[in-house]
């Protein structure tokens, strides 16, 4: 379970480098600066998270059990709340209009913040 958490931990950190870069110089001149910043937010939860997943990966104080709930949590998270971001940010360079989904970012973020207190309610029942 550790190897998967890390290389799934690992891998949004690279995605997330790359999409920060192609936001950076591809975007830079294409989307507005509110919609740059937008992107960039969710760029910035997806990488915070990336590195969340390799920490909980190398901790051995919390159960098998919660990792992989935690791993559940964040991934589903990130690909809500970071994903719908990057479609509402990128939303005038398609056909397809994306507010729609807005409504999925909130239910995004609820998973990321519920992978944090499962963390957190893991710790506390650990026996000193």
């Amino acid at each position: 379970m550790n190897k998967k958490i890390i290389s799934t931990g690992a891998i949004l950190g690279m995605i997330a480098i790359i999409l920060g870069a192609f936001g950076a110089h591809a975007l830079k001149k294409i989307l507005s600066a509110e919609h740059l910043i937008t992107f960039e937010t969710g760029v910035r939860y997806q990488m915070y998270h990336a590195l969340f997943l390799i920490l909980i990966g190398t901790l051995t104080e919390i159960s098998e059990k919660a990792k992989k709930t935690i791993l559940n949590f964040v991934l589903s998270g990130v690909v809500l709340f970071s994903g719908s971001i990057y479609l509402l940010a990128t939303n005038d360079l398609t056909s397809f209009n994306f507010k729609l989904i807005g409504v999925i970012t909130p239910i995004g973020g609820i998973l990321l913040i519920l992978g944090w207190i499962t963390l957190l309610l893991n710790i506390f029942r650990q026996k000193s």
